[in-house]
């Protein structure tokens, strides 16, 4: 399509002469803009990938992907549920919990909290708990008063191995003088960070006999908590949980219990991406301005040109190629410094935070403890192919004004 007469006269145009500085300037800005369009909007969308993957994860893996409830407050049968459960394919595990909010004391340190009763063996299966733990170890967990707790929740209440965590239940047992509460102290046998703030501000695990007796549930739990092979298809394994079951129990998967927060994500996500084209969008058009000074400069060359037998198509094709190196090399540019900076985003984070003194990315907002970014390929292609057909789409006017410049009307103005 592009002759080597295109294309060296298009080289010729691209490298500035003296007095023509100028359209080059421009044209610098443009492929800059492009450049830093493509770059952020590669940036913005991994990390929001990232955040939205890695909070996923994290939720998932501390909640389950479905969660088995029974028709009354609790579940008797637990053992033989959770036996059913796990023979449906596709299910990992199932694991009986007993789950009730509480109050948190330690001193002088109050705030509600989340309790779970767990076996040892179900803790374990809960790698987010068992294999981040940073103080203590599960082997000490099932004596009757141990408990398990989070690093912010260690570290706000000062609580150490050994200490004692004392929790508060409102319902407790109805005396003359009214509903007294459940108050008893647990010693800390372990401290686990499961990446998530608040998971690590709340959560507080119990052995399971040890909740039973606490909550006064003797022989029954609150709820099975199910692992499954593929938590982004989970809706038929849910399906299949109500049919073995006879539609004896209520099955709520994570895309009902969670749906608006990450629905939430999803829109903040495609409302990001349309509004960072918006930056590779005014970076065409500064294309198109380059490129329409360009044709004004170079009316009398173009001239010229036809007079010497240049045809319409072959002047629009080197005004393309004006156009289109700016862009794709633009879009490439971009493409890599997006990339780099998405593969080393955590460094760069913290060198920012050194050079600045200021926390960029806050936990307690953010949930998570570290910047995360996930490269999608799919997406980083169309954000190329999107800049390019711009870029493209930016060099048609311009070029198609320089193939219809009278040779004769040009000269003459010369």
């Amino acid at each position: 399509m592009f002759g080597p007469f295109e294309r060296m006269v298009a080289g010729r145009y691209l490298h500035a002469q003296r007095g023509e500085r100028f359209v080059s300037v421009i044209a610098i800005f443009s492929l800059v803009g492009i450049a830093l369009g493509v770059a952020t909007l590669i940036i913005v969308m991994s990390v929001m990938n990232g955040f939205k993957a890695d909070l996923l994860g994290r939720i998932l893996g501390l909640n389950g992907d479905l969660s088995v409830f029974g028709v009354t407050r609790t579940i008797s049968d637990y053992d033989d549920v959770a036996a059913r459960v796990r023979r449906v394919p596709g299910v990992v595990s199932a694991a009986p919990l007993v789950e009730s909010q509480v109050l948190l004391n330690s001193g002088s340190y109050n705030a509600g909290g989340l309790v779970r009763g767990m076996t040892r063996a179900d803790l374990l299966a809960l790698h987010e708990v068992s294999d981040n733990l940073v103080a203590g170890s599960v082997d000490d967990f099932g004596a009757d008063d141990t408990i398990i707790v989070g690093t912010t929740l260690a570290e706000r209440a000062g609580l150490t191995i050994g200490g004692r965590l004392t929790l508060v239940s409102p319902q407790g047992a109805a005396t003359a003088f009214g509903t007294m509460p459940r108050v008893r102290a647990y010693r800390v046998v372990a401290i686990f960070d499961a990446g998530v703030n608040d998971y690590n501000a709340s959560y507080v695990f119990l052995p399971l006999h040890a909740a039973q007796v606490y909550f006064q549930l003797p022989g029954q739990v609150t709820q099975v908590q199910v692992m499954t092979r593929d938590a982004e298809n989970v809706s038929p394994i849910r399906q299949a949980i109500e049919k073995v079951m006879d539609g004896n129990v209520r099955v709520m998967d994570w895309t009902q219990s969670n749906n608006a927060f990450f629905g939430a994500v999803q829109v903040e996500q495609n409302v990001m991406f349309l509004i960072l084209t918006l930056i590779i969008l005014v970076a065409a058009f500064n294309v198109i301005s380059s490129l329409i000074m360009m044709v004004k400069d170079k009316g009398a060359d173009i001239a010229v040109l036809r007079t010497l037998g240049a045809t319409r198509g072959a002047i629009m094709r080197i005004f393309l190629m004006c156009g289109a190196s700016v862009g794709v090399t633009g879009t490439f540019v971009g493409t890599g410094l997006g990339i780099v900076f998405c593969l080393n985003i955590e460094h760069i984070r913290q060198l920012l935070q050194r050079i600045t003194g200021t926390n960029l990315f806050n936990p307690e907002v953010y949930y998570l403890e570290h910047l995360p970014a996930r490269l999608i390929w799919s997406q980083v292609i169309e954000v190329i192919v999107m800049a390019l057909v711009l870029s493209l789409l930016a060099t048609l006017y311009p070029s198609w004004r320089a193939a219809k410049t009278d040779p004769v009307e040009a000269l003459r103005h010369e």
